[in-house]
């Protein structure tokens, strides 16, 4: 952030300025040095002072005051007065997981069949037509060309394209558990641009809803070059809500949101008490009509806690761990008893492990 600093007196002014923002606005112990600025400004002129913003948080940041401490001719006096600015920052969830997109993207062109390997494009869409080569399926062979022809023909297929994806981002208490140093809600954003970004390129469109008792964010309409900023943008100012998240509510929401099939990607906890007293009931609704992807973010700790060995306590805490990884495979397996493809891995695992399971549905042509 720049600041001018102009001096309409006859004097020279000697100061020290305050730039005052949020502490979130630096890392921890550094806002006295970047906050900070001493200047001298002769009569009649002006200094521009740049105030440099190293965010730790995403969301918007609201500037306190300017606070200006003039000084006399010895040094030995000052003045000190403060004034009020209307300047606001928006800082932009992190996209850590852009360096997996693209893997992703040469596997969706492999699917496409674009790459130069002797298969064909994967999925259920008819392509084209063209001669046959060593290597090809032969169950893809079009008899009918081939007998209006020379030479073999074979058909070549891509994955649907133009399909609708709604994700929907749990905003409830269950988002605001931490995993290691971010809390769960973050790490589903992640995943959710990911999953954008590679949608997008795909040819498909991706609306967004975040939601725990009430609709807080909703992303719908956008076109391939606009989604992804959209999308970014809603969840700046996404905060977890201290709140049971409403899973009537929550289905109601997707179902108005995808209103002709689509694939629904549940980004929410697998916290045995929320899913089986909340979604399950309420899961029926949503897999008669759409193809239905939960992903939740596993915590490595618990893996860790499950390796305890050596005391009394760890013992007790490798049973802990257990008890937690079985309950959560028997609400997974229920989840998949209904049809629900489920992803469960670590925070750094779960945008790619959401992506692939985007591009095996879309291979096997189940979106």
């Amino acid at each position: 952030m720049d600041l001018l600093v102009a001096n309409s007196s006859r004097r020279r002014l000697r100061a020290q300025i305050r730039d005052a923002w949020p502490p979130s606005s630096w890392p921890a112990g550094t806002d006295q040095e970047a906050s900070r600025h001493g200047v001298t400004v002769p009569a009649g002129e002006r200094r521009r002072l740049t105030t440099v913003l190293r965010p730790t948080r995403r969301g918007d940041r609201q500037a306190d005051r300017v606070t200006v401490r003039s000084y006399g001719p010895l040094g030995l006096a000052a003045r000190q007065g403060s004034h009020r600015v209307p300047w606001t920052v928006r800082v932009l969830p992190p996209f850590a997981s852009r360096k997996h997109l693209p893997s992703k993207l040469a596997r969706l062109r492999e699917l496409d069949g674009r790459t130069s390997v002797l298969t064909r494009g994967e999925g259920t869409e008819f392509d084209s037509l063209r001669e046959y080569v060593p290597g090809d399926d032969t169950r893809s062979i079009d008899w009918r060309a081939t007998a209006r022809q020379s030479t073999v023909a074979v058909r070549t297929w891509r994955p649907e394209r133009d399909r609708h994806i709604l994700l929907v981002l749990d905003t409830g208490r269950t988002s605001a558990g931490r995993v290691g140093d971010v809390p769960r809600l973050d790490a589903a954003m992640d995943a959710a641009l990911l999953l954008t970004a590679l949608a997008s390129r795909a040819g498909d469109r991706v609306d967004l809803v975040a939601y725990d008792r009430r609709v807080r964010a909703r992303v719908q309409g956008r076109g391939a070059g606009d989604v992804l900023p959209a999308m970014v943008q809603a969840m700046a100012t996404l905060e977890p809500e201290l709140v049971e998240t409403d899973a009537r509510g929550l289905s109601a929401a997707a179902l108005a949101g995808a209103p002709r099939r689509s694939l629904v990607v549940l980004l929410t906890s697998l916290d045995a008490a929320p899913i089986e007293e909340g979604l399950l009931p309420m899961l029926s609704q949503l897999t008669q009509r759409h193809t239905v992807v939960v992903a939740s973010v596993a915590d490595p700790r618990v893996d860790a806690m499950t390796e305890s060995r050596g005391s009394t306590e760890a013992v007790y805490e490798a049973a802990a761990g257990a008890q937690a990884q079985a309950q959560r495979r028997n609400t997974a397996e229920q989840l998949q008893r209904h049809g629900v493809t489920v992803v469960d891995a670590k925070p750094e695992d779960l945008a790619p492990a959401l992506a692939d399971a985007y591009l095996a549905l879309k291979a096997a042509g189940r979106l």
